[in-house]
């Protein structure tokens, strides 16, 4: 996957929108006004993604391509350089970043039971973390 596909891929997602809040050099991606992913123009094979903290940690142990987010908590977001890795764990990553942001992060709580409503009746799934 190149940046452009993950980039087409984040905006399939439902109720994804895409801006610039940090300046012209990053794109940010939000659900339910919660960020859940970003791009930096000048790093444009990474992309920053939450994640639950014990998956982050597995992702890191298991691929040399994840790693700790650069300039976010380093315990909810990794780096993870997306031509490095097979096009289905991008996928699978972004979908988990999306629906944990769902889960942990939007309120009010209607707002995040629709969110999660138009998740899933768009196939999105939070697929595990093969151990």
């Amino acid at each position: 996957m190149d940046i452009v596909e993950v980039r087409d891929y984040l905006l399939s997602l439902p109720s994804c929108e895409e801006s610039q809040p940090f300046g012209e050099e990053f794109a940010v991606y939000k659900t339910g006004g919660k960020m859940f992913a970003c791009t930096a123009f000048e790093r444009p094979g990474i992309i920053a993604l939450k994640c639950n903290p014990d998956r982050a940690v597995l992702l890191r142990d298991r691929f040399p391509s994840v790693t700790p987010a650069w300039h976010f908590n380093k315990k909810h977001w990794n780096d993870i350089s997306i031509e490095m890795l097979d096009d289905n764990i991008v996928r699978r990553e972004i979908n988990h970043s999306y629906l944990t942001v769902i889960k942990k992060n939007v309120s009010p709580k209607s707002l995040k039971e629709t969110l999660l409503k138009l998740a899933a009746e768009a196939g999105i799934e939070d697929a595990e973390c093969p151990e």
